[in-house]
């Protein structure tokens, strides 16, 4: 597969537009609204990509780069759909040291597309996170939130083999 960066076409209905204006006008002018305001937006589309976050822009008067700097500062928010498989490779300092890195290219090189993004099928998508509290087994890599510790690379394809059928 190609090693590419995919975005995914915004896939909004009215629907999903009309239940975050209407949330936004019932709270926009109470105090500390924003973060909020972000948690349903990503509740109801799944993320905050950059259609929804003009939307939350346009709706509380709140500058676009507002916005987009609290959506990318908290680690809660999600600016990309995610995979129906979710894969998340550690590189914290214990995970980095011990190969962690290595294991995000083979996870990458599997799957074919980057970290931080999603497969154009929408079925996989990659991250790379830090420390999740499993140093005594690393590296780690999470598939779907199952752990799976003292990762090397050519453990990666035979792991990821059970999620591709």
């Amino acid at each position: 597969m190609p090693n590419t960066k995919t975005k995914v076409a915004f896939k909004g209905t009215p629907e999903q537009e009309a239940e975050l204006k209407k949330f936004i006008a019932e709270i926009k002018h109470e105090k500390g609204a924003t973060m909020p305001i972000l948690q349903k937006a990503q509740e109801i589309y799944g993320y905050l990509p950059e259609e929804v976050q003009v939307i939350i822009a346009e709706e509380t008067g709140i500058p676009l780069t507002e916005i987009y700097g609290i959506a990318t500062f908290y680690a809660q928010f999600a600016l990309n759909p995610k995979g129906e498989t979710q894969i998340s490779v550690c590189l914290g300092t214990a995970c980095y040291v011990k190969g962690s890195g290595d294991v995000l290219q083979k996870v990458v090189d599997t799957i074919g597309c980057e970290a931080g993004s999603i497969t154009s099928d929408g079925k996989f998508s990659i991250d790379a996170t830090r420390c999740i509290g499993a140093c005594g087994l690393a590296p780690v890599m999470t598939v779907n939130g199952e752990v799976y510790g003292r990762m090397t690379p050519a453990m990666v394809p035979e792991i990821l083999k059970q999620y591709m059928e």
